[in-house]
């Protein structure tokens, strides 16, 4: 695989994302980045929350910035954490769970997937099944 995330493998994140969120019954936004953080794929689906838009966006953006999953700051980012106030930086990070990274067998990070629009357990098991494509299951 090349190093660079591609279209078609951007595509293929997105499929999969779509489809666990599909068999879950759910409506979702989900958006693919490469590691840059510049939008590769994006797709609504049908129902899916107008205001999540944005959400999913910036939810892999952050991931894809920062070089870990968005659920990570919940901790670190709290008023008191070490890096609290890390929202406002970068145009805006989103600092709970539904963005994680694309990662390479061979452990290159490629980019990001950032799923919004059902709760964060829901945003998060679709953005994992979409990231699996790509390195594999957990």
């Amino acid at each position: 695989m090349d190093k660079t995330l591609t279209l078609a493998q951007g595509q293929a994140v997105l499929s999969a994302a779509l489809a666990h969120a599909e068999s879950s019954g759910l409506s979702l936004n989900v958006a693919v980045v490469d590691a840059a953080a510049h939008l590769l794929t994006f797709a609504r689906q049908d129902g899916a929350i107008l205001g999540s838009i944005d959400i999913s966006c910036r939810k892999a953006r952050t991931a894809a910035l920062m070089k870990r999953p968005t659920a990570e700051f919940a901790v670190t980012a709290a008023p008191g954490g070490p890096v609290y106030g890390v929202e406002v930086t970068n145009g805006g990070l989103v600092l709970f769970g539904g963005g994680v990274l694309l990662i390479l067998p061979d452990g290159t990070v490629v980019g990001a997937v950032g799923v919004s629009g059902g709760s964060v357990e829901e945003d998060c098991a679709a953005a994992d099944a979409g990231a699996a494509v790509l390195s594999g299951p957990a």
